[in-house]
């Protein structure tokens, strides 16, 4: 791995990369790191090791700057300096090398610590000279050397290197005869392509994949310059010989896409071959080929193909996205084992059109279930409004299920269009049909037609319609764009509704919001009917706008101590925590929950509130709460968190703090432990760096166990034990495990 020098060797860069925040030794310098990007490591890791070598690092360098910056890293080549900084050395050159650099490069192609590095810069290097440099090697190396000097041909593409690597093909070596041929396939010129097609037939078993290889990318190098004759060429002598299975694959999608349209009949024999591999990549292809001639083959063999492989042939015939294919799919949609059918009528939803309407249709009202709620999702997803249209008008002659059906296609595709004939259709006689217009109409009908529904909702013709119309009625007023007078409409309404009928709206009412709404809601939370209190009170706690607060303020004032009481000071002090005010309406909202506050549990959640927005303001309130009620620690504690958040230097907050008994001091943890008395660790250093001036110190965690990183004594009773000197007095305190730190006043000093 390579490192920094060290006094004791090479310190890996890995190592310091996976330090924590602390001070990493290199040699005599040392190197103040904390939470520094691996980069910026790196950077530092290079100026102190790097110039103690003469290699400068520039974070810029003016254009002409190149050949000085060669030369200077030239010198470390050449100079007696570590691998390591070498290495870097060889990266550098990557960008500044020319033909200058290549011989002292040359040179570490011998090197096993370095030969890689130096092939990173010649790969780069825009210069003949590179070429031959790593010819050379080619020549004169062996084992993993040689095969990475290979490599580095093949990535820059030499053409006159061919010659040498179709030799060393014939390599005793499987590994470099390997990198040989795929180094011939990146060449890939026609010298290349006829020495790897002669080689195919002849190489040994362990080599003939790789060479089937070079043959690929050699063709596929051809195709691009458009030497068509030859990749096919290639291609087809990969596909025909003893190679794997995989090579096979890849030769047949390249002779196919090759030929293009007249590798059509290619692509069919795949759909139909044994083997599922072929099938599946002919699949990929038929998705690749581009001409219209494509899509008619694939429509005239969905029917030879196997039943199994249909649904596959579907969704490619769709990703294809060519409308050729509709009538095909359509057929297939209307009959045929069911697996098919319901791909076919999926896929329709994403290519098919308003000619596809009657045979859906006829689907969605068959007795299949599945297929029929197929057909629905497809319909409700065809694009364009001439769909829209077309379901109107079959609309009015339809009876039975497919009125039904239609019905249902308009509410799920809203259209508009369709609202008078839902309307109608409200008088009709069958209760299904009524059912399916009302649920409709919650999504097409319009403000002008609202009544309708309201209507229905206060005095429905069936009882077992009301359920259905209000939520057709909520699912109609939450959309409409003039919530205020919707909502006026609902609230002129609400007198003539029954009780649980009421509720219900007033449901929808806060589901609306607005001024409207929350007035009816208001009025109602005062009315002497406990349901509606119950559900006004209720909808009122979850109002999503701070303009609920006074209501729900002037509720908890007024309403006796009971649950709906409770309710409303809840909701008021949830308004609190979740909505933006200044600092001082929020101090002085907590401070009317406060007053109105009679149990412990509505009280901590007003000193939450005080603590997730500490300001001077707030702080203030915490301080009065905390003098009326002197054992009200929460109130305490309260006002030291704000005051540690805000700081202590006001003269203010000095004050305020005062009041309460907790002015700033002068604190020093002398000793902590943190377990029982057989198990406990040493926690000193944590508080120390937790404590301010302050009585109050503020873990890390509310869990004792996070905050000093780890358990002592599982599953026993814990304690954490403090000395501690509060100006200059020395006391001692203990505290039981996540107790919140308030550390007491010594009585006496020691």
């Amino acid at each position: 791995m390579i490192g920094a020098p060290t006094r004791y060797g090479v310190f890996p860069i890995q190592r310091i990369l996976e330090s924590p925040p602390s001070t990493v030794c290199t040699g005599d310098r040392k190197l103040k790191m904390i939470r520094l990007h691996s980069s910026t490591i790196y950077v530092v890791w290079l100026l102190t090791v790097g110039a103690q070598l003469g290699l400068t690092v520039h974070a810029k360098e003016p254009a002409d700057a190149g050949d000085d910056r060669q030369a200077q890293l030239i010198d470390v080549l050449q100079s007696d300096a570590p691998p390591q900084i070498k290495a870097i050395t060889c990266k550098k050159l990557a960008i500044y090398g020319t033909a200058d650099a290549v011989p002292d490069l040359e040179k570490l192609l011998h090197n096993p610590q370095l030969a890689s590095w130096a092939r990173i810069a010649l790969e780069a290097i825009p210069d003949p000279a590179a070429d031959e440099a790593l010819r050379n090697a080619v020549r004169q190396l062996d084992g993993r050397l040689l095969i990475g000097a290979v490599n580095s041909v093949g990535v820059r593409r030499d053409p006159h290197a061919v010659e040498l690597l179709t030799r060393k093909i014939r390599h005793h070596d499987a590994e470099v005869a390997s990198a040989a041929a795929v180094a011939l396939g990146r060449i890939g010129n026609l010298q290349a392509a006829e020495a790897l097609q002669q080689s195919l037939a002849t190489t040994p078993a362990d080599v003939r994949s790789a060479v089937a290889e070079g043959c690929i990318r050699a063709a596929e190098r051809l195709l691009a310059e458009g030497k068509t004759r030859q990749a096919v060429q290639l291609y087809d002598k990969v596909r025909a010989a003893e190679v794997p299975q995989q090579r096979v694959l890849e030769a047949i999608r390249g002779a196919i896409l090759a030929r293009q349209q007249d590798g059509i009949p290619l692509l069919v024999e795949q759909l139909h071959a044994p083997d599922p591999r072929q099938f599946k990549m002919g699949l990929m292809v038929a998705r690749e080929l581009s001409a219209p001639e494509v899509t008619e083959a694939l429509t005239a063999q969905l029917p030879q193909v196997k039943p199994v492989r249909q649904p596959l042939l579907i969704r490619a015939l769709a990703d294809r996205n060519d409308a050729a294919a509709v009538p095909t799919v359509l057929a297939a949609a209307r009959s045929g084992p069911d697996p098919v059918r319901i791909v076919a009528i999926q896929v329709l939803r994403r290519i098919g059109n308003v000619s596809c309407i009657p045979v859906l249709l006829e689907i969605a009202v068959e007795d299949n279930a599945e297929l029929a709620q197929a057909a629905l999702d497809t319909l409700a997803g065809l694009p364009g409004e001439d769909v829209d249209v077309q379901l109107v008008i079959r609309l009015a002659a339809a009876k039975g299920k497919m009125r039904k059906a239609l019905f249902e296609l308009a509410g799920s595709r809203r259209i508009t269009l369709a609202t008078p004939a839902l309307i109608g259709a409200m008088s009709n006689s069958d209760p299904e049909i009524r059912l399916a217009a009302l649920t409709a109409l919650g999504s097409t009908i319009g403000p002008e037609d609202l009544s309708v529904l309201i209507v229905q909702v206060v005095t429905p013709s069936e009882s077992q319609e009301s359920d259905v119309a209000l939520q057709a009625l909520h699912a109609a007023c939450i959309r409409m764009p003039d919530r205020e007078t919707c909502a006026a409409q609902l609230t002129a309404a609400m007198p003539r509704a029954p009780v649980p009928v009421r509720c219900a709206m007033l449901e929808t009412l806060a589901d609306m919001g607005g001024e409207t709404a929350l007035t009816t809601v208001s009025q109602a939370a005062g009315e002497t009917n406990p349901q509606l209190q119950d559900t006004a009170t209720r909808v009122l706690g979850r109002w999503m706008s701070a303009d609920a607060a006074p209501v729900l303020l002037e509720l908890a004032r007024s309403t006796p101590e009971n649950k709906f009481q409770k309710r409303a000071l809840r909701g008021y002090i949830r308004i609190l925590r979740q909505f933006d005010f200044s600092d001082h309406e929020r101090a002085a909202m907590c401070r009317h929950a406060l007053e109105l506050a009679n149990r412990d549990a509505e009280k901590t959640l007003v000193f939450k509130v005080l603590q997730r927005y500490p300001s001077r303001a707030t702080i203030e309130v915490a301080v009065q709460a905390a003098n009326a009620a002197e054992t009200n620690t929460d109130a305490v504690e309260t006002a030291l968190m704000i005051a540690h958040k805000i700081g202590t230097r006001s003269p203010e907050v000095q004050n305020l703090l005062a009041q309460i008994g907790h002015a700033p001091a002068n604190i020093q943890i002398i000793d902590a432990t943190y377990g029982t008395p057989d198990q406990a660790i040493d926690v000193t250093a944590t508080l120390r760096k937790h404590v301010g001036d302050l009585r109050l110190i503020v873990l890390p965690s509310p869990s004792y166990n996070a905050s000093f990183g780890r358990d002592p004594a599982p599953q026993a009773q814990k304690q954490l034990k403090i000395k501690y000197s509060l100006n200059d007095k020395v006391g001692e305190a203990a505290f039981p495990e996540n107790a919140v730190v308030v550390l007491p006043i010594p009585e006496e000093s020691s």
